[in-house]
């Protein structure tokens, strides 16, 4: 059975935004596919003459649906073998929804997915409606089924929980570039002492390896030590190797490539012109989804293989 065209196409029309929503949701753009793909299916199935605004009801499917999952995902991130960062997400083309404004950027950062992680599902579910899709609390009382001062209330907890721990922008797009590179140039060159300028004292290096690929297991923390650790690992050379900046999540990150597929991105937190946090993600099943969408000029990336 199929989706009769005219079903299909509303479908359509609000595919990137279920995926925007489904990858706030869970951190995980593969996960966000099939979250996608299991809601056209219960789209298909479902008598659409008495729906009355398709966006609603396609929204309050792939929340709750996401809702659900995340209980299971929960479980198994706790087994997850060292620290876990959501998957990278290029964004130059709009594969998020629009990022025109810092608060718009920092909704999909890096930064910001891994502090949800932190939130119960339900408090996921009202923080992103709200505050990445703008719902009303009557609108998002409805899809999750809690009142609508439940919502409130449930926002307000959600959002002081995210506030203590949230990393704000405040550098421009250009300067970021220039201190990746920088930063760049001076991990290549085992440039310890250089590497240090740039980093806060207390800055934190986190790894995600999966257990799949090598990478440290626990945070390493203090300029010196991230130093040392970043230089040793830009030591590594693959045959074909490439390193650009492309746009991930909303900033500059570095991603090196081999031969089309994503080996590692670094994204970066910055504060006054020095580097506050990278998250590094090196776990190939992470970097499935980037290397798949691939890379091109037109996604604002640009090689630093002579760097």
């Amino acid at each position: 059975m199929t989706v009769e065209p005219e079903g299909l196409r509303q479908f359509q029309a609000h595919r990137p935004r279920l995926f925007a929503l489904a990858y706030r949701m869970l951190g995980s753009a593969s996960e966000a596919e099939d979250a996608v793909q299991e809601t056209y299916l219960r789209w298909d199935g479902t008598d659409r003459s008495v729906i009355r605004s398709a966006e609603a009801w396609l929204t309050t499917a792939v929340v709750n649906l996401c809702r659900t999952w995340l209980v299971s995902a929960r479980a198994r991130r706790e087994a997850y073998t060292g620290p876990w960062l959501p998957e990278p997400v290029p964004t130059a083309r709009g594969e998020l929804g629009p990022l025109e404004t810092v608060e718009e950027r920092e909704q999909v950062s890096l930064a910001l997915l891994t502090v949800l992680e932190r939130l119960s599902p339900v408090e996921r579910a009202v923080f992103v409606l709200r505050e990445a899709f703008g719902y009303a609390h009557r609108e998002i009382a409805d899809m999750l089924g809690v009142t609508e001062a439940n919502s409130q209330q449930i926002f307000r907890r959600a959002g002081q929980r995210v506030r203590a721990e949230r990393t704000r922008f405040d550098i421009s797009a250009n300067q970021s570039v220039a201190l990746i590179e920088r930063f760049l140039k001076a991990a290549r060159n085992g440039d310890i002492e250089g590497l240090e300028r740039m980093l806060a004292a207390d800055v934190v290096a986190t790894a995600d390896g999966g257990g799949v690929v090598n990478a440290a297991r626990r945070p390493v923390v203090g300029a010196n030590h991230v130093a040392r650790y970043l230089a040793g690992l830009f030591r590594w050379e693959v045959p074909g190797m490439l390193v650009s900046l492309e746009e991930i999540n909303g900033a500059t990150a570095l991603v090196v490539r081999s031969e089309g597929n994503a080996l590692l991105v670094v994204g970066f937190d910055t504060e006054s012109d020095r580097v506050t946090a990278l998250r590094l993600i090196v776990n190939p099943a992470k970097l499935a989804y980037l290397s798949r969408v691939g890379a091109s000029a037109d996604r604002g990336s640009r090689e630093l293989g002579d760097l």
